[in-house]
């Protein structure tokens, strides 16, 4: 499946400005897009990172993984960037099951091939994976008459226009899909629960998971 990853190549992560440098926000974000990069190919997924200016894909997450991908450059917002490729995903306006894009956001750092599996597996002219906060951290669109909208709650705009469309919809319920990192917090979901470049990046800058008042918070400490 032909697997679109949009990515912030040019001021990635500014809700993490009070946590990282601008150098480390541009890392942390390679990291992650490595992660999901991985995560995409294993699952037989095809993925195109669009991105919002050129980039030297191999300098950002490595020649491996470069060499499995393809860059699309749009420099528009994320809603008419996306709309714009799952039109140019489909030959036609007549829906045919052969036909499929997916959309997976590129810091979703603890996503795995399994749960990427799922999402590519299940059946639906549009299939949405909910993330928290009533966002869309994934999708895939059978249908050439779909177009997305990112703005606010864009999981219940997006179930809205299936059905202004009579698409079949479909959701899947999945913590790893539903987890995307934006803020600090998020942070604590990739050293619990993440397996790849993104964890270990964080533990090479210094931080470490803290419990304070009941919940597992991070700390960053001085690394030598």
């Amino acid at each position: 499946m032909d697997v679109l990853v949009p990515f912030a190549a040019d001021r990635p992560k500014t809700r993490l400005s009070d946590t990282f440098t601008p150098a480390e926000r541009r890392a942390f974000a390679d990291a992650m897009l490595r992660d999901v990069l991985r995560a995409v190919r294993e699952a037989d997924g095809e993925p195109t990172v669009l991105a919002d200016r050129p980039i030297d894909l191999a300098d950002r997450v490595g020649a491996d993984l470069a060499a499995t991908a393809a860059v699309r450059v749009d420099d528009r917002e994320l809603t008419p960037a996306v709309s714009a490729a799952i039109t140019d995903a489909f030959p036609g306006t007549v829906a045919d099951p052969a036909d499929a894009i997916a959309v997976v956001m590129g810091d979703l750092a603890i996503a795995t091939p399994r749960s990427l599996e799922r999402l590519f597996d299940a059946t639906g002219d549009v299939v949405l994976a909910p993330g928290r906060g009533g966002g869309t951290n994934a999708l895939v669109v059978r249908d050439p008459a779909f177009r997305v909208d990112y703005h606010g709650a864009s999981v219940r705009d997006h179930r809205r226009a299936a059905r202004s469309i009579d698409a079949s919809l479909t959701e899947i319920d999945s913590y790893r899909l539903g987890t995307d990192v934006d803020e600090r917090d998020d942070l604590a979901e990739v050293l619990l629960h993440g397996t790849g470049t993104a964890r270990r990046w964080l533990s090479d800058a210094g931080f470490e998971l803290r419990t304070a008042d009941g919940r597992v918070t991070v700390e960053r400490t001085a690394v030598e």
